[in-house]
């Protein structure tokens, strides 16, 4: 399939659009003095947790335990990820950490 100049300015015309709306729809709702209603904070508490914890299920499902070069990769940075957590409270600087522990060691083991 032959992809034109049409075809791609469309697509990047509507994707400008879907991201605009989103990003407008909470300043329609909540905008104007309004507080933000009790179930929108409770969720925003909630669910980064959520979703991390979810995330990390997901990465650490397939972890096979019959040679370390298969485990010590992904446990090894998932413990710096908690523990770089714990001490500098930064998740940009434990996700950078645990990535770069994670690929280092891929490349030793």
């Amino acid at each position: 399939m032959e992809i034109n100049f049409m075809h791609s300015l469309i697509l990047v015309v509507m994707a400008s659009i879907v991201t605009f709306i989103t990003r407008i729809i909470p300043f329609a709702l909540f905008g104007g003095g309004k507080g933000i209603p009790k179930k929108v904070e409770y969720l925003g508490d909630i669910l980064p947790a959520a979703i991390i914890a979810t995330l990390v299920i997901y990465c650490l499902r397939n972890i096979n335990f019959e040679t370390p070069v298969n485990f010590v990769p992904g446990i090894v940075a998932t413990a710096s990820v908690i523990i770089m957590h714990f001490w500098k409270r930064n998740t940009l600087i434990s996700i950078f950490l645990g990535t770069a522990i994670y690929m280092i060691l891929l490349r030793v083991f």
